[in-house]
């Protein structure tokens, strides 16, 4: 399977709250009638709800936090790049681009494949950070330290620091923890070139799913957090990283 991952900052004429109203009120209405053309799998809208300034403040200078996250799933790589070879295909994705310049500012809102590396995965899989339901979605779209090359990174990232979450994600009141890593797929310079891409794709992001009334103990929660920062400090550049909060709407779930 493969997702894309969509990084949204807002229209300068736009507050967040209208920006995050006309995405999941009228562009995700249009997603969901064009995702027979697409054969999406899966669509689900993160709305930043929460700038985390505690944790960004723990973590020293970063990037301003997105408005949101769209994400859309793919079966595999190979029908993908079938779907964006055919007529309907193009049409569609045509219409969501000019969707898409009435709200996102498109030029700084990075866009990129990646593939999920689940590493505390809950079964069934149906874990969304709902408006109501106490659970946030933490969102952490990260960069490598300059002195690390891409390889490098993504191996500590995966058989270091996912073991030292895996190990106290419980204190933390983590249900759920995944690794997307960036795929690195030719599609991508598709996308970006469309829309006018500036800003450079991340490494990947790390995502998880905290349930903030399961926190049995504070002190716990908060060593638990100290151990995932000071480790995260060894291979992410937190000046062009960046980690906010948001809650879930899923739109598509063909799965």
């Amino acid at each position: 399977m493969i997702r894309l991952v969509f990084a949204l900052r807002r229209s300068p004429s736009l507050t967040r709250e209208d920006f995050q109203a006309y995405w999941k009120n009228t562009h995700a209405p249009l997603v969901a009638e064009l995702s027979k053309d697409l054969d999406i799998l899966r669509y689900v809208q993160t709305h930043t709800v929460d700038e985390a300034k505690e944790a960004r403040k723990a973590r020293g200078e970063m990037e301003p936090p997105y408005d949101g996250v769209a994400e859309l799933w793919w079966s595999d790589e190979t029908k993908l790049e079938e779907i964006f070879g055919t007529k309907a295909g193009q049409l569609a994705g045509k219409l969501l681009l000019e969707d898409e310049t009435r709200f996102i500012d498109l030029a700084n809102s990075p866009i990129w494949f990646a593939h999920e590396y689940p590493q505390i995965n809950p079964s069934p899989e149906e874990i969304l950070a709902e408006p109501d339901n106490g659970i946030i979605k933490v969102f952490f779209p990260l960069r490598q330290k300059s002195l690390l090359a891409e390889s490098e990174a993504r191996h500590y990232w995966l058989t270091h620091h996912g073991p030292i979450v895996r190990a106290k994600g419980n204190e933390a009141g983590i249900l759920c923890y995944r690794q997307i890593h960036r795929a690195n797929s030719k599609t991508d310079i598709m996308l970006q070139k469309s829309r006018g891409t500036r800003v450079s794709s991340y490494l990947g992001h790390a995502e998880a799913w905290v349930d903030r009334n399961g926190i049995t103990s504070a002190e716990a929660a908060e060593a638990a957090n100290k151990a995932f920062i000071s480790d995260e400090m060894n291979f992410i550049d937190m000046k062009r990283s960046t980690i906010f909060y948001g809650n879930e709407y899923s739109v598509i779930d063909n799965r």
